[in-house]
C-alpha cells in the first residue's frame, strides 16, 4: 500500500528545502580599513593596504646569517620545541571543531535493533524483533548553522596563524639566545687577552717596585685591576651558561643534556637589506592574519545571534519493522513509517536576544579596533628595526674607529709608564678604556644581528634577494 503523506508535513518539507541556506543574517563582511602611510619613513618601498598573506612561503630565514650551528638548532626547534608542539595540537583541535560544526548541516541517521524474549512459569515463551531506521535534519533557514561553521572555520585559521606566530617567536628567541651565547664566547676571548695584558702589567710593576722605581701602591692597583678582570670573566661564564640553558629548552632538551662548544673566534655576519624592501612582505605577519580572522569570526557571531529571533525547524522520519519472528520482520505488514516536524520559537525573553546581538556587534567593533592596532604596530615594528639597522651600522664603524684609537693609547701610555713619564693610574685608565672600547665594538656587531632578527620577525619571516655582509 502506498503511504499517504500529510499535506502540512509535505508543505513544511518542501518549504524548508527551498529556503535552506538562502538567508544569512550576518552583516556583509569587510576587512577594517587602516590608516596606511604612503611609503617607508626609514627605508625604500611603498606601503600597501594590509591583507593577510600568512600562508606565503617564508623560507629558512636563519640561513641568512650563514651559521651552520644556528641552522642545525633551528631545525631542532621546528621538531622538538614544546610550545610549537602545543600550537600544532591547538590547530588540530580547531580543524576538528570545524568538521564537527560542518556536520550539523547534514541529516543525522540512526539505526536501532531490539530483540526481546519474555515468558514465565505459567506463560509461554514469546519473542519479538524490532528494527528501525530514523533520520532528522534541521534546515538552516536563517544561516545560524552556516555562520557557526564560518565562525569555526575562522577559529581554525586563527589557530593556524597562531601556530605560525609561535614558530616564528621560538626561532627568533633561538637566534637571540644563540647570538648572546656567541657574544659571550667572543667577550670571554677578549677578556682572556685583557687578563694576559694585565698580568704582564702586574709583572712589570712588580719589577719596577722591587727596583725601587715606583711605590707599592702601583703594585696594589695592578693586583686590584687583575682581580676585578678575573671576576668579570666569571660573569661572562655565568651569562653564557644562561644562554646555553635557554637554547636547550628551545630545542626541547634538558639543560643537563645539552651543550655547545665555545667559539671565541666566532665572526659576526649581518644580512644586508635589498635596495627595495617591498612592504607587501608585512602581510605575511601571522598576528595580522590572526587579528583579521578574529574580525571575521565576530562578524559571523552577529548572524548567529540574529538567527535566534526566528524559529528553528526540525524534520524527522523513521521506518520501523516489528514481528514475532525474525522471518516476518521484513514483510510489508510488519513495516510502519512516520514523518514529523517540530518548530521551536522563543516568545518572550525580556530582551535577552537583543542584548546578545548588541554584545556581538560590540565584539565586532572591538575585534576591528584590535586588528587596526595590530597593523599599525606592525608598521611601527618595521620602521623601528629599519632605523635600528641604519644607526647601528654607523655606530659599528665609529666603535671600530674608537677601539683602534684606544688600543694605540693603551700601548703608548704603557710605554711611557715604563719610561717613568706617567703614573700607573694613567695606565689603568688607558687599559680600561681600551677594554671597554673592544667590548662596545662586539656589542655593536651583535646588536646589528639582533636588529636583523627583529626585522625578520616584523616582516613575518624573512625577505627576498638577500646578501650576507662580510664580517
Amino acid at each position: 500500500m502506498t503511504p499517504r503523506f500529510h499535506a502540512p508535513i509535505v508543505s513544511v518539507l518542501v518549504a524548508s528545502l527551498l529556503l535552506a541556506g538562502c538567508v544569512n543574517l550576518a552583516p556583509k563582511y569587510e576587512v577594517p580599513k587602516v590608516d596606511t602611510p604612503v611609503a617607508f619613513k626609514e627605508g625604500k618601498g611603498a606601503w600597501v593596504t594590509a591583507a593577510p598573506a600568512d600562508t606565503l612561503e617564508r623560507g629558512n630565514w636563519w640561513e641568512l646569517f650563514d651559521d651552520p650551528v644556528l641552522s642545525s638548532l633551528a631545525s631542532q626547534v621546528e621538531v622538538n620545541n614544546q610550545n610549537v608542539a602545543a600550537a600544532v595540537a591547538a590547530y588540530a583541535q580547531a580543524r576538528a571543531l570545524t568538521r564537527e560544526q560542518r556536520a550539523s548541516l547534514f541529516p543525522q541517521v540512526d539505526f536501532n535493533n531490539r530483540n526481546n524474549v519474555t515468558g514465565g512459569p505459567e506463560q509461554p515463551t514469546r519473542r519479538s524483533y524490532q528494527m528501525s531506521i530514523g533520520a532528522s535534519w534541521e534546515p538552516d533557514l536563517f544561516g545560524r548553522l552556516a555562520n557557526t561553521v564560518q565562525s569555526a572555520r575562522a577559529g581554525e585559521q586563527i589557530a593556524q596563524a597562531d601556530l605560525a606566530s609561535v614558530r616564528l617567536a621560538a626561532l627568533g628567541e633561538l637566534a637571540a639566545n644563540y647570538f648572546g651565547l656567541r657574544e659571550s664566547d667572543v667577550l670571554r676571548g677578549l677578556q682572556a687577552e685583557t687578563l694576559a695584558g694585565y698580568e704582564r702589567s702586574l709583572q712589570i710593576t712588580r719589577n719596577r717596585y722591587e727596583a725601587g722605581v715606583v711605590a707599592r701602591t702601583d703594585v696594589l692597583q695592578a693586583e686590584s685591576q687583575l682581580a676585578n678582570s678575573r671576576a668579570d670573566l666569571l660573569t661572562l661564564e655565568r651569562q653564557r651558561a644562561t644562554f646555553e640553558h635557554a637554547i636547550a629548552v628551545l630545542v626541547g632538551k634538558a639543560p643537563a643534556n645539552f651543550s655547545l662548544p665555545a667559539d671565541p673566534k666566532w665572526s659576526v655576519k649581518v644580512p644586508v637589506l635589498p635596495e627595495q624592501l617591498p612592504s607587501t612582505l608585512l602581510q605575511r605577519r601571522p598576528d595580522i592574519a590572526s587579528a583579521e580572522r578574529r574580525v571575521a569570526q565576530a562578524n559571523a557571531r552577529i548572524g548567529i545571534e540574529r538567527a535566534a529571533f526566528f524559529p528553528s525547524i526540525t524534520l524527522s522520519g523513521s521506518l520501523t519493522a516489528s514481528a514475532a519472528s525474525f522471518g516476518d520482520l521484513f514483510s510489508a505488514s510488519s513495516l510502519a513509517w512516520a514523518l514529523g516536524s517540530a518548530l521551536a520559537q522563543s516568545i518572550f525573553d525580556a530582551g535577552a536576544r537583543s542584548a546578545r546581538v548588541d554584545q556581538a556587534r560590540a565584539g565586532l567593533d572591538q575585534s576591528a579596533a584590535q586588528y587596526r592596532q595590530t597593523v599599525l604596530t606592525a608598521f611601527q615594528d618595521v620602521e623601528d628595526q629599519l632605523v635600528a639597522l641604519r644607526v647601528l651600522n654607523e655606530q659599528q664603524a665609529l666603535r671600530q674607529q674608537a677601539s683602534r684609537a684606544a688600543d694605540l693609547v693603551e700601548q703608548q701610555v704603557l710605554n711611557r709608564y715604563q719610561a717613568g713619564q706617567v703614573g700607573y693610574t694613567e695606565v689603568i685608565t688607558a687599559q680600561q678604556n681600551a677594554a671597554a672600547a673592544r667590548r662596545a665594538l662586539v656589542q655593536a656587531q651583535i646588536d646589528r644581528q639582533l636588529a636583523a632578527v627583529a626585522l625578520v620577525q616584523s616582516l613575518g619571516g624573512g625577505w627576498g634577494g638577500l646578501q650576507v655582509a662580510a664580517p
